[in-house]
């Protein structure tokens, strides 16, 4: 039996999203419905649900289909999309030229996600000619648009005086904005700032918070951080970290 829903109900992006937690199969069904109907935020959604595998079957090729339609018809997050789908290689030949190109159009457009893929791009010489300078310019600008990813890595280059001049405070204002953005690894960078102020307790709840957000490949690398910290407190932090690496590599 089909599930009807009020065309106003269709078109309703938040209301969406919020099913998605809800009822996935459900969301599935009235993100779809309004897909067709040419609604391209819920075209996006649709890719992003078909790349997840959310409430329908997984299907990458038609997730990229999906953000492709959307990107055609202006959505800028659709063509990040789409820049991802073609660095990665999902639902189809991995192609880092073609995602340079479509993280560069949605970034000149002023979305942060594009301005933090591009830089990403930029910085490593993916797909683009390696240009420090502009990729510290693409994160600088993401970061003020309230990046915390973004806000992390600018962290970065100011701490070190990566291709701008140093600027320690700067650096640490940034990681503590990036931290309390949700970034697990601007609260990691931000826990290293207060453990050299002596705020071990702070900083041992900022670690918690990297270790509940973090991916396999940043808690690998942390665990090695913490092991060899001086504080016993956060040197034990480095066994949950562990633990948790083996979790992650389980499923």
């Amino acid at each position: 039996m089909a599930f009807h829903l009020r065309r106003e109900e269709r078109l309703d992006g938040e209301q969406l999203r919020a099913m998605l937690q809800e009822s996935p199969a459900r969301a599935a069904q009235a993100i779809l419905m309004a897909a067709k109907e040419g609604v391209l935020d819920a075209q996006a959604l649709l890719g992003q649900i078909l790349l997840e595998g959310r409430g329908i079957e997984r299907d990458e090729a038609l997730a990229l289909r999906w953000f492709q339609i959307a990107a055609q018809g202006g959505h800028l997050m659709a063509r990040n999309m789409v820049g991802r789908c073609l660095e990665h290689g999902w639902g189809g030949a991995a192609n880092a030229l073609a995602a340079a190109e479509e993280y560069r159009q949605a970034a000149q457009a002023g979305l942060d996600w594009g301005l933090y893929n591009y830089a990403n791009l930029l910085a490593t010489g993916r797909g683009v000619t390696q240009d420090q300078q502009q990729a510290l310019a693409c994160y600088r600008e993401a970061a003020g648009l309230g990046h915390a990813k973004s806000m992390n890595l600018l962290g970065r280059y100011l701490e070190e005086g990566q291709f701008c001049a140093q600027d320690v405070p700067a650096a640490r204002d940034w990681y503590r904005r990036s931290a309390e953005g949700g970034d697990f690894r601007g609260q990691f960078s931000y826990a290293a700032v207060l453990a050299d102020q002596g705020q071990v307790e702070a900083a041992l709840a900022w670690l918690h918070k990297a270790l509940e957000g973090g991916n396999l490949k940043f808690l690998r690398v942390a665990q090695q951080a913490l092991a060899a910290a001086h504080d016993p407190q956060i040197r034990a932090l480095a066994e949950n970290y562990r633990v948790r690496t083996l979790e992650l590599a389980c499923e």
